[in-house]
């Protein structure tokens, strides 16, 4: 951002192109014999999961209205015997749950069985039945019996194409995603590994020890700090999602290999060190304000700049999504008229996981409180955040409450801010 708040960062930064999959997410040190692997892939994944129960709630949905239907005009075996014994295309609905049974079968093999990456099945299967449901409402009498006339084909031709869509829109784009990302990390840990068979040591040559886990630690912060950084001069590229009552407005940006990160602003009336003490200085003191966080706790001081934290969030949309915990890696940093703190995932053998609440993993991601250079009583306050929750909740889902959660952290630090500036002035009394 030339000539902006962070231009004077943008000189020594290089370009977001440049980010490769060396920002690890998680703290490792290999083997100098070993290849070590990406976490392995899910045999199915979450995403498509859910399209597979969508497509069963899709065959049990229609047998329902069919069995109320049978149940309407006589007892259901007479009805039965009426529409499937004597079946007759132009009166019986019998035809309309063979078609929801046809589309069960074929998705589930295609999709679930098999696990197909291709539209072609799904083609097929809503071309049949849009075909059949338009044959069938032309030339039967449906329409003139009851409101099922109405209810079974359109609900079947609905229920069709949603599938269609939320297969192609949803499940093919996020696999295809998932997995480009899968392989570049493969290619970066092949990149990055030593040979599986190292040569003799012969004279002159001696073996170096793995990295220190403290060295490991800091250079992981300052990964996440140069993500960070390239982020904020990247202000142009951010997509706008959403504003909040109070004036601040919730970003997204595509970071290679980290996916979809979303960035939040806003405008704070008070000066930049207060935002800076309480939320960056004195990150285990949050929980005392911030209702979105229920643990924070330092694990480990590295240095005069780093730090490794547990923190466990409250739960969110509602309980939908359950508290996670996660072990971060931070790193702070002050850059003239800036201060940042950036981390991202890491481990830490005081806290591995428990089977009490989920681990969860953040990327590259922090907080940026900014200065105004024409009055020092006002500041910009910035939170970057990329985070897996991990789970069985749809990732689209997932990102929807999260513009909530950001905008709830700012009520509380709006709330903390003015609690502050009331306890100063009763003081100053």
């Amino acid at each position: 951002m030339p000539g902006g708040e962070y231009g004077e960062l943008g000189g020594s930064i290089p370009a977001i192109a440049s980010l490769n999959a060396s920002y690890s997410t998680s703290l490792s040190i290999p083997s100098p014999y070993m290849l070590v692997p990406p976490a392995e892939r899910k045999v199915i994944s979450d995403v498509r999961r859910t399209f597979c129960l969508f497509v069963t709630f899709d065959l049990l949905f229609i047998s329902l209205l069919w069995i109320i239907e049978l149940n309407i005009s006589s007892t259901i075996w007479d009805s039965l015997e009426n529409e499937v014994v004597h079946y007759n295309f132009r009166s019986s609905f019998f035809d309309i749950f063979l078609l929801a049974l046809f589309r069960f079968l074929c998705l589930q093999v295609g999709y679930a069985a098999f696990r197909l990456k291709h539209w072609w099945v799904i083609a097929v299967t809503t071309l049949v039945t849009s075909v059949f449901l338009v044959v069938k409402v032309i030339v039967s009498n449906l329409l003139s019996q009851n409101a099922f006339g109405y209810v079974l084909p359109i609900t079947s031709f609905v229920v069709a194409w949603l599938e269609t869509w939320f297969l192609d829109f949803k499940v093919l784009t996020q696999e295809a995603d998932d997995e480009r990302a899968y392989l570049a990390a493969v290619n970066a840990a092949c990149e990055r590994a030593p040979m599986i068979y190292p040569r003799a040591v012969s004279d002159g040559q001696f073996y170096s020890p793995p990295e220190s886990v403290e060295k490991e630690y800091v250079r992981q912060g300052r990964e996440a700090m140069s993500v960070v950084e390239q982020i904020l001069t990247q202000e142009e590229n951010w997509k706008f999602e959403k504003n909040s009552d109070m004036g601040d407005s919730v970003y997204t940006l595509e970071i290679p290999y980290h996916g979809k990160t979303f960035i939040l602003k806003a405008l704070m009336q008070c000066p930049a060190e207060l935002v800076y003490q309480e939320v960056i200085l004195q990150p285990e003191k949050m929980v005392q304000w911030n209702k979105t966080v229920s643990v924070c706790q330092i694990l480990q001081r590295i240095d005069d700049n780093t730090l490794v934290s547990y923190d466990v969030s409250s739960g969110a949309a509602g309980g939908v999504v359950s508290a996670r915990d996660f072990v971060n890696v931070r790193r702070v940093e002050r850059k003239r008229d800036c201060y940042l703190s950036a981390g991202m995932a890491t481990d830490h053998d005081a806290k591995p996981p428990c089977g009490r609440y989920v681990r969860s993993e953040n990327g590259p991601g922090g907080f940026v409180v900014l200065k105004s250079s024409s009055n020092p009583s006002i500041c910009t306050f910035i939170w970057v955040l990329n985070t897996d929750l991990k789970g069985r909740l749809p990732r689209y889902l997932i990102h929807q409450s999260l513009a909530a959660t950001m905008f709830e952290f700012m009520s509380h630090l709006r709330q903390r801010i003015a609690d502050l500036h009331r306890r100063s002035n009763q003081d100053a009394h």
